[in-house]
């Protein structure tokens, strides 16, 4: 069995995991303001309750940039004190268990195609719609990370006026429209005209992110979770339509978007680390 931890800038996220099996599952908001160290202990502080003679590891999905050979995070979103934190080194001295430490996105996307959505695809790529845009990316059956899990950040890549992940996010309806993707779900299902508009332009967004996947990736599917996904009736039209833009049609045709099945894909993936 595996204890996991999905470390967000707001919660701490933690379980014990065995398989598709998820036990024991706690959230204590995150110091994210706090001292790095300040940070780490609380850290260890979720982990330890969890850890016992049948645990044989420890997974980690972080946001931010990592080594996962060294188990090295840089950077983390929303967690200003960590710049360079070597947190696979300090947990295996801590809990003398192996640790494995990635992006939270890919192990997303790990639990996502092991257990969930993308089951049986060679070759997925999931995204994560909420605050902002997340990606991993499964290539030839495979977590692929590229350089300090780099690859695959699809919602940095320049469009409109901005980027991705501001047109495809709870962002876009924030800055450009005033509303909340709740709150235009609810106009929109009660059949107001202008907020079934926005959804639609929604899945042009990102049915244009989806060309620009294709054309590097050419998936099988785009697996969608985050608090966004369960709109997806309501984008759908406008992201087919615009996906169908595409120049190579049997590519297209070749890809289906899917709404994410795990409620918790990052802990599950997180102890796919290991196997991957």
């Amino acid at each position: 069995m595996k204890v996991t931890l999905d470390l967000g800038g707001t919660n701490i996220r933690t379980a014990v995991v065995d398989g598709s099996t998820v036990l024991n599952k706690s959230s204590v908001p995150c110091r994210a303001n706090d001292t790095e160290q300040a940070v780490i202990e609380q850290i260890i502080a979720s982990i330890e309750p969890l850890v016992n003679d049948k645990t044989d590891g420890i997974g980690i999905g972080v946001p931010s940039v990592v080594d996962p050979r060294e188990g090295i995070v840089y950077n983390a979103a929303n967690i200003p004190s960590w710049r360079k934190v070597p947190l696979k080194s300090i947990l295996e001295q801590r809990f003398n268990l192996p640790v494995r430490v990635n992006n939270d996105c890919n192990c997303f996307a790990l639990g996502e195609h092991r257990y969930g959505a993308g089951r049986g695809l060679r070759d997925m790529v999931g995204i994560t719609l909420g605050t902002g845009v997340g990606s991993g990316l499964i290539l030839d059956g495979r977590l692929y990370s590229g350089v300090l899990c780099g690859a695959g950040e699809v919602g940095s890549l320049p469009y409109l006026d901005s980027d991705f992940e501001h047109y495809c996010s709870s962002l876009w309806l924030r800055d450009a429209h005033n509303t909340t993707g709740a709150e235009l779900a609810q106009k929109a299902n009660a059949g107001d005209k202008k907020a079934i508009a926005l959804w639609h332009k929604f899945g042009e967004n990102l049915g244009e992110l989806t060309k620009a996947i294709l054309f590097a990736y050419a998936p099988e599917a785009i697996v969608i979770g985050g608090g966004i996904a369960a709109a997806m009736p309501l984008f759908r039209a406008g992201w087919e339509s615009t996906v169908m833009t595409f120049p190579y049609p049997r590519i297209a045709q070749g890809c289906r978007m899917i709404q994410a099945e795990l409620p918790d894909a990052n802990l599950i993936g997180a102890a796919l680390l290991f196997e991957d």
